[in-house]
């Protein structure tokens, strides 16, 4: 038994993590420095690492952790050449997974829809790796979305090519294809719950807001 709240299931806790997962992190710095977090100046790296986290948390070994800090690598920073580098420095299992958590390898990137639908249909095929680390993402930009959602509003929405409708569509169909995949590929039960509840908060926000600035505007009359 662990006093760690954190840890979701520490029987399946990996190996200590090696120098490769601080190379990891190291290159990852190298390949994300200017990049910042949507509507924010916090480092992306804050998220790159918090999907890491997520997914020690949730059984990762050190191939699927470092893949976790290089999951968004390929699609925003280099394509095909950065996944070349990755499989030459981590291996092979590790650019199988990065690659099955890319949605584009080019730029500019494919429209945005077409796009997602197809990620949604390749999840039915990934790996359990594929699928772990594919979560982990989706959950903690989920949670950056509702603590957002909580300090601006309905405003957030301009920051997503997809806007509010598609967002939630896609969140959404996320869900339903994660909870569609069997063992022993599916992602852990307790993260895919706790997506449905991040998006289930968010989109009860998304109906009371209209009810909120009605009132808000009903006040400034009287």
């Amino acid at each position: 038994m662990t006093d760690d709240p954190q840890v979701t299931n520490p029987k399946a806790r990996p190996q200590k993590l090696t120098a490769r997962f601080g190379l990891a992190v190291a290159f990852a710095n190298q390949l994300h420095r200017r990049q910042i977090r949507k509507g924010s100046g916090i480092p992306y790296m804050s998220h790159l690492l918090g999907v890491a986290s997520l997914a020690l948390e949730h059984g990762a070994n050190e191939d699927e952790a470092i893949a976790a800090v290089l999951h968004d690598a390929v699609e925003d920073q280099g394509g095909i050449p950065t996944l070349k580098t990755i499989r030459r420095t981590f291996g092979k299992r590790v650019a199988e997974i990065v690659e099955e958590c890319t949605d584009a390898v080019v730029i500019p990137k494919p429209e945005w829809k077409p796009r997602k639908v197809a990620y949604i249909a390749r999840l039915a095929t990934a790996s359990r790796s594929g699928q772990l680390v594919s979560a982990c993402d989706k959950l903690h930009n989920a949670r950056s979305i509702l603590g957002d959602y909580r300090e601006v509003g309905e405003d957030l929405w301009s920051r997503f090519t997809g806007g509010k409708e598609g967002t939630l569509w896609y969140y959404q169909a996320l869900i339903g294809a994660y909870r569609k995949a069997e063992a022993p590929v599916a992602p852990p039960v307790a993260l895919i719950d706790e997506l449905g509840r991040t998006l289930g908060e968010l989109e009860r926000l998304v109906r009371v807001a209209p009810g909120r600035k009605r009132a808000a505007s009903a006040g400034s009359l009287r």
